[in-house]
């Protein structure tokens, strides 16, 4: 096989390699069969219209009643407390969980 130059485009070592014992592993350790795996389909790997609509509502209810407990309007029933900031965190929470499942 002739050497390839710096200027010529392309791979410089053969494709696969020596078979090692127990099979080739791929990164984290799994062995690879060498085999053809398919393209993921467009509808697997685009989220549905509702996600953003659910981050953008955590954020908004978690924003609004950290907002609510300190104004002085006494929307919420009670004097303010500190449950209404842990409830408004976990909805802040719970919009980056799901922000970070979106595709």
């Amino acid at each position: 096989m002739p050497r390839k130059t710096k200027d010529a485009p392309g791979r410089v070592t053969p494709k696969g390699g020596p078979a090692k014992r127990g099979g080739a592993t791929a990164r984290g350790g799994a062995t690879t069969s060498g085999r053809y795996t398919p393209p993921i389909p467009a509808e697997y790997r685009s989220s549905p219209r509702w996600v953003p609509v659910l981050i953008l509502t955590f954020f908004g209810l978690g924003i609004l009643c950290i907002l609510i407990n300190y104004l002085p309007l006494h929307v919420l029933p009670g004097e303010p407390s500190n449950w209404y900031l842990f409830v408004g965190l976990g909805c802040i929470v719970a919009g980056f969980i799901s922000a970070t499942r979106y595709h």
